[in-house]
């Protein structure tokens, strides 16, 4: 196959505006979101899909429920925040993405209702088509919390976009992840590569080769590509895009 998805495929692909014969529907500029619990987890989860989508002149929200307080040694909630959001900006420069913050606090992320209200309320302002967040069985806390908020919003929106399940460090984050959709990032993974290298100070380019760098591998003699990204897809979400 070539380097963009062109459709829904027998691999399940994204769905793409290209390759196909377009319509009207094909032409329809989408809105993707992207939930991640910190700075960084969108970027090394889906940073590659989020570039192809850009690409396609589909406009990319990267969300981040917190700003990263708790993610630098030595450093105040306050510093850190301040060195990691910019990060974030940094990154989403490069996706050519709107960077968006929620508020809530690396470390002590919270499910109550009015956080389930304030997640409710920033989906349905934006309105996405389609939005990416964190599998909901994972070992860090704040990712399942993040899942949780945005499903719980998906289900009070009449599930009215589509949603699909990020990984983040499979087998050592991300459990029981079994895809049911994988992206070709190999003509962007150059691009991906640097908006992760943006997150200077969480010693990325360590992190990226012990972790990140070896689920795009593994993912890709899935796919049978060079690099790949892998999602799972709600069974209750249908596309409204084909």
């Amino acid at each position: 196959m070539s380097g963009v998805p062109v459709g829904i495929t027998a691999l399940g692909l994204m769905p793409f505006s290209v390759g196909a014969k377009e319509n009207e529907e094909q032409k329809k500029r989408l809105k993707i979101v992207v939930v991640g619990a910190h700075p960084d987890d969108p970027e090394t989860g889906c940073g590659g899909t989020m570039l192809l989508y850009a690409r396609e002149g589909h406009e990319v929200v990267s969300t981040y429920l917190t700003r990263g307080e708790a993610g630098i040694h030595g450093e105040s909630y306050e510093e850190a925040a301040l060195t990691r959001s910019n990060e974030s900006v940094e990154a989403c420069k490069i996706l050519n993405a709107r960077a968006e913050f929620l508020g809530q606090i690396d470390g002590s992320c919270e499910i109550t209702k009015n956080r389930y209200v304030e997640m409710y309320d920033f989906l349905k302002e934006e309105s996405p088509d389609i939005v990416f967040t964190h599998w909901p069985i994972d070992s860090h806390r704040d990712h399942r919390i993040c899942s949780i908020l945005v499903y719980d919003a998906w289900l009070n929106l009449n599930k009215r976009f589509e949603l699909y399940y990020f990984e983040v460090e499979t087998g050592g984050q991300t459990q029981n992840f079994s895809p049911s959709n994988f992206i070709d990032i190999s003509p962007i993974i150059e691009k991906k590569h640097a908006a992760c290298f943006c997150h200077v100070s969480q010693k990325m380019e360590v992190v990226f080769r012990d972790y990140h760098g070896p689920m795009e591998k593994f993912r890709r003699m899935q796919a049978n590509y060079d690099y790949a990204e892998a999602f799972i897809k709600h069974d209750q979400s249908f596309s409204k895009i084909i």
